[in-house]
Formats: C-alpha cells, structure tokens, sequence
C-alpha cells in the first residue's frame, strides 16, 4: 500500500511539472497596456510605470522604434520568445521561462514616444504561484541595463 501511495504521488507530480511546461499560453489574457493593468494582489510580479509602479518607467534617449528593436535582440538573446504583439507597434510580451522548473513568465513592454526619446513601460508577471522571488523585477533590471550599457 505505501508503494502505491508513492505511486500516485510521482504521477501526480509528474502531471503537475507536465501541465507547467505544457499549458497554453493565450495571447490575449497576457498582452496587456501595462499603463492600464491592476497590480496584482501577490508578489510575483514587477510594474514599471509612472505613479503606482514598483519603479518609474525609464526614459531613454533614442527613438521609439530603436529602442524596440533593440529591446528585442537583448530580451532574445536572454531567451525569451515573442508571444504577442510586435516590435514594429512597441508594444510585445514576451514569454520566459525560470531556469530549474520552467515555471512561465510574462513580460509587456511598451514603448512610446517621451520628451526627445521614448519612455518604457512593463509588467512582469508570474503565471503560477505566489511568489517570483524577484525573478521578473531581476530580469527588467537586466533587460534596462543592457539598455543602457
């Protein structure tokens, strides 16, 4: 009986890190004006915008279709893959996955004209689970800094 309980405790798990790596992604649930969104009531997630963000959406001194372009090649070779929307609109989701169990993340950017250069505005999110453990507000800090290096 203890063999079998165990049994059925692999499957079920094996099912659950199936369903994480396998689950749909629906484009329109997730490519979202991050100026517009509801912060989410959990923790796994990070908004840059102005006012009610995690940290004000930064100012860049080059054109918006510049900045998306390049937004892109560094948000790719990071591994991430366009989900929604395209670099020409500057406004894209990305889908990434973290490292060990390939939980998804969903990542909106935004990109629009501001003073002589264009502002950037993103929400990170997390699709399953409470907590990211900083993993999205990690990674636009990292896709910012290869912005601006």
């Amino acid at each position: 009986m203890p063999k079998l309980i165990l049994a059925v405790l692999v499957v079920v798990a094996l099912l659950g890190v199936a369903w994480v790596r396998l689950a749909p992604h629906d484009p329109a649930r997730w490519h979202l004006d991050p100026r517009m969104v509801s912060r989410p009531e959990t923790p796994n997630f990070h908004l840059l915008r102005m006012g009610d963000g995690d940290a004000a959406a930064p100012l860049f001194d080059m054109a918006p279709g510049a900045l998306a372009e390049r937004l892109h090649a560094v948000a790719t070779a990071q591994g991430a893959r366009l989900l929604a929307g395209s670099v020409a609109d500057g406004h894209m989701t990305y889908l990434t996955r973290s490292r060990v169990m390939g939980f998804p993340d969903y990542t909106t950017v935004l990109i629009e004209p501001a003073q002589d250069g264009s502002v950037l505005t993103a929400f990170a999110r997390a699709r399953f689970g409470y907590s990211d453990m900083g993993a999205n507000r990690a990674r636009l800090q990292s896709w910012i800094a290869a912005l601006t290096g």
